[in-house]
């Protein structure tokens, strides 16, 4: 069995599997919880006493994502995947969630005879539960972007949707002439769910931003239109997504009338190398 990609968050060593979970060689230890990933926060970097996405909004994310809503976005990077791949490559989700988009990198990293260790980190263990129970052959973590548990330069391809662009950490842990793929809403996404929640709704900016480290490769846009045909599909729709916290109750009443929703999806991929 390969050594654990994940550090010890106390002493920095590397970590190894152990039948509870990981250990490092200062004798510290990390139990694997029942549904199958770990927890490397350190308690002074947890900023709340349940950090992350909560247990409505990582479900409401999971059946929806399972429902094959966002299947371009997930074919699309498949695709750059198998572009990038290599024998033996060392992948990190970070910002994992539910693992969606996790799985399908994973699956594509270890086509035609390649193989591949994946290290997923969230902050929210709620929604780790649901990836370490999609992807077994990867280890979870519950930690933090802005300070992850992986040697420098240890990585080959960093995989971030709609999580927290840490660029320093990123740039620290992956190597030289290793790939970064950056998932944003592109300026149209979920329109028709903005135009039901809001009476003056606004498109996403779109902007290129360099980072030191980094140079950009490619901006590869995904778009197409989905079908909600169900309440229940348009209220998991908005409650994984951040309007849900930051919409007034009047949206969410008028939300809540619609029986069906065309919806508009549309992602920008920004593909960056190590330089």
């Amino acid at each position: 069995m390969p050594k654990s990609m994940f550090l010890c968050p106390v002493c920095s060593e590397g970590l190894f599997f152990t039948e509870q979970g990981l250990g490092c060689k200062n004798g510290h230890r990390f139990d694997r919880s029942a549904a199958g990933y770990v927890h490397l926060l350190p308690a002074n970097k947890k900023h709340s006493k349940q950090p992350g996405d909560d247990k409505a909004m990582c479900s409401a994310r999971n059946r929806f994502l399972s429902g094959g809503f966002y299947a371009p976005l997930c074919q699309k990077l498949e695709q750059l995947t198998r572009k990038y791949a290599q024998p033996n490559m060392h992948i990190l989700d970070a910002g994992c969630g539910e693992g969606y988009y996790t799985a399908a990198v994973y699956q594509a990293a270890c086509e035609q005879g390649r193989s591949a260790q994946l290290a997923g980190i969230d902050i929210s263990k709620f929604a780790l539960k649901y990836a370490a129970k999609r992807l077994p052959q990867a280890e979870f973590a519950v930690a933090s972007s802005y300070h992850l548990p992986l040697k420098n330069e240890s990585v080959d391809l960093i995989l971030n949707c709609f999580s927290p662009m840490a660029s320093q950490e990123f740039r620290r842990v992956l190597k030289s002439g290793g790939h970064l793929f950056y998932v944003v809403p592109a300026p149209m996404h979920l329109w028709e769910l903005k135009e039901a929640l809001y009476s003056t709704p606004y498109q996403n900016k779109r902007q290129t931003i360099e980072y030191d480290g980094f140079r950009l490769e490619d901006v590869q846009t995904v778009e197409s239109t989905i079908q909600l045909t169900d309440p229940q599909q348009i209220q998991d729709l908005f409650t994984m997504t951040p309007y849900f916290y930051k919409t007034p109750k009047e949206g969410q009443q008028a939300l809540e009338q619609l029986q069906q929703l065309t919806v508009q999806i549309a992602f920008d991929i920004h593909i960056f190398s190590r330089s």
